[in-house]
């Protein structure tokens, strides 16, 4: 739980799992957390961590079949989204959430204007006449920084560039003024400039309209530079979280650890070679009952490989799976 004003958003224990002809696949293990009003949340791992399908799960976007949330919790603003209806649903999707995809053009449908897409939701969600929809949204593409944003309603999105078509999907998940957005790594398939552009819009509305923020991504440099709160996941679960400065600047957990020893540095004190981690994130056939890290981790004992550690606070809002204790290399008694 988060001091201060309620969550938006809490998630507790939830548990994902997909169907294949080689059996169940346990993608995601025992996730919890929450938002707060105005927080950023950093989410970050390896492919393959479970980041994605977490919160894909959260908004039932995944097919079932394959896919079916097998346990746990979600709730918004104290409302149990499990159990709501298919049309509850859809107005939470768009209306109360955001969600930016990593793609743009797979995610705009090439057939439609961007300024259609824009207008459609307005009119669903927010009751909005046709008229009163096309204002909006144009203002919705400058706030974004698209230039001539009432011309450019009528462009399809081939006409625009790849960082044009992310702002478009960031201008259309802020559409009907959610309270949470949710952005799946949005920002990888784009130069570095026009990453710092839209990180800028981002901090921008964040102030502006106050809602909380889930942001995916593999960048930890970005996440050092805007999150608030930081949540680590491997093989399905959160390893470690914390406040952004406690994650950076002393880690607990030997994949934190290990992530952070990825980042590149080509100058100053902390230039090195480029590290990588050893070997791969399992596919879990099983819920994991031992420390799934433990064929890649340099501080295993007996105990991680026999039972799967539980979050232990080791700070102020710093919590850690993991049975290795880093001030004394020995493990913790708990």
């Amino acid at each position: 739980m988060l001091d201060g004003p309620a969550p938006v958003l809490e998630v507790s224990d939830l548990q994902t799992v997909f169907q294949t002809r080689d059996g169940a696949v346990h993608a995601v293990n025992g996730v919890s957390f929450s938002i707060g009003p105005g927080e950023l949340l950093g989410v970050v791992g390896e492919s393959g961590s479970g980041k994605s399908v977490t919160m894909m799960s959260l908004m039932r976007l995944l097919p079932s079949p394959p896919a079916r949330i097998t346990g746990g919790e979600i709730r918004y603003q104290g409302r149990d989204v499990r159990r709501m209806s298919d049309g509850a649903m859809r107005e939470l999707r768009g209306g109360e959430i955001g969600f930016v995809f990593q793609d743009p053009m797979t995610s705009l449908n090439p057939v439609f204007t961007v300024g259609y897409q824009l207008v459609e939701p307005l009119r669903v969600h927010l009751r909005l006449s046709k008229s009163a929809a096309r204002a909006r949204a144009a203002e919705l593409l400058k706030l974004v920084g698209i230039p001539d944003p009432v011309r450019r309603l009528d462009d399809y999105p081939h006409q625009f560039s790849g960082g044009m078509r992310q702002r478009v999907m960031i201008a259309m998940a802020l559409s009907c003024d959610p309270k949470v957005l949710i952005a799946d790594e949005p920002t990888t398939a784009l130069d570095v400039t026009i990453q710092a552009q839209i990180l800028e819009i981002v901090r921008d509305l964040r102030q502006k309209l106050g809602m909380g923020i889930i942001w995916i991504t593999h960048d930890l440099g970005l996440v050092a530079g805007i999150a608030d709160r930081v949540m680590v996941m491997y093989a399905g679960q959160v390893v470690e979280h914390g406040p952004v400065k406690a994650i950076f600047s002393d880690p607990k957990h030997p994949y934190t650890r290990a992530l952070l020893a990825t980042v590149p540095s080509v100058t100053g004190p902390r230039a090195r070679r480029l590290r990588t981690i050893e070997g791969q994130p399992p596919i879990l056939f099983e819920p994991p009952r031992a420390c799934p890290f433990v064929p890649r981790c340099p501080h295993a004992f007996n105990r991680c490989r026999v039972e799967n550690p539980i979050r232990i606070p080791v700070g102020d809002g710093h919590d850690v799976a993991c049975w290795w204790d880093p001030a004394t290399d020995e493990p913790r008694h708990v």
